[in-house]
């Protein structure tokens, strides 16, 4: 197992990562992309706890997507699953399970002080923490894709769906964006990311 996540985690997070997914006895399934999430996290019929991750996620992603799902798990185990998916047993236990991972050797310079951020409330995505999402991005591969935050007011872009949105106005944080088979409105998060139609 460890030669697995030496592909996917940073190096230095590596035994500490094994630790946890061998103390909670987690299955780690490595899927192909699902645009809708990052990883998810299940108990299984027969009582197996499954945590599944994105393989195409970079390295730091990664790894936060792995410590989030195992939170659920530990969340859900120590206080009951009738708990908020997100709420403050789980906030506060990934707080604690992300702890020894938020160091120099694990995560670069430029991304601790987001991250320190991050985990003072964490969100129910590292992707909702604009500021996170735009640093994390940057150790992605080069794609086609731009932030809605980069469209032009006006823009035409597409989701990964195929459907086509002119973008509106800025609310406080998110963009309202015109659905244009519909002419519903839909708010966008700045940093989804979309195909600009030029």
């Amino acid at each position: 197992m460890t030669e697995i996540l030496e592909k996917y985690i940073p190096q230095a997070a590596v035994t500490t990562a094994f630790d946890l997914i061998k103390t909670h006895k987690v299955h780690l399934k490595i899927v192909n992309e699902r645009v809708t999430r990052h990883g998810d996290y299940r108990k299984m019929p027969n009582g197996q706890h499954q945590i599944t991750v994105n393989a195409s996620l970079n390295k730091y992603r990664f790894l936060i997507t792995l410590v989030h799902e195992i939170a659920h798990l530990e969340a859900f185990t120590k206080f009951g699953r009738y708990i908020k998916p997100h709420g403050m047993e789980w906030k506060r236990t990934f707080q604690l399970l992300m702890l020894p991972f938020l160091r120099p050797e694990v995560f670069p310079n430029q991304l601790l002080p987001l991250l320190a951020r991050h985990f003072k409330n964490p969100k129910a995505s590292s992707d909702t923490d604009a500021s996170l999402a735009l640093a994390l991005k940057q150790f992605d591969p080069e794609n086609d894709k731009n932030y809605i935050f980069e469209i032009p007011f006006g823009g035409m872009f597409r989701l990964y769906n195929g459907k086509i949105f002119k973008r509106g106005n800025q609310r406080i944080k998110r963009f309202e964006c015109i659905e244009i088979a519909t002419g519903r409105t839909y708010l966008f998060n700045p940093n989804a990311e979309v195909e600009f139609l030029k």
